[in-house]
């Protein structure tokens, strides 16, 4: 069977800030994910989370996977475009600010295929 893959696109969150989640969940079963994710404090791993269910929905209503038997094959937090903003600093100058975001990418995979 294909990948099945599902996309969250411009999220307002930094990659630096959303890898150490994406890290914590990859290759692992995604009903093992799903709980992991579920119990993070940040509140980006609840985004993480609507991904991550949303890539396991595809896999079961488009290629009819079972869901129980399903690993995250990859997850990525891709850089998306920037924000530029500007702060007054000392002596009439300007400081810019990048307000970054991501997108997010998760691809699962039958484990049987996987292995």
């Amino acid at each position: 069977m294909p990948e099945v893959k599902a996309t969250a696109r411009d999220i307002g969150a930094s990659p630096k800030r959303l890898k150490p989640i994406t890290d914590l969940v990859r290759g692992r079963p995604v009903e093992e994910a799903l709980d992991t994710l579920r119990l993070l404090p940040s509140p980006w791993a609840r985004t993480v989370y609507k991904v991550v269910r949303s890539a396991a929905a595809n896999a079961e209503n488009n290629l009819l996977m079972d869901p129980e038997n399903l690993v995250i094959v990859k997850i990525v937090a891709d850089g998306a475009r920037s924000l530029k903003r500007f702060r007054p600093r000392a002596r009439g100058r300007i400081g810019r600010i990048a307000k970054r975001s991501s997108h997010i990418t998760v691809v699962v995979n039958d484990a049987e295929e996987v292995s």
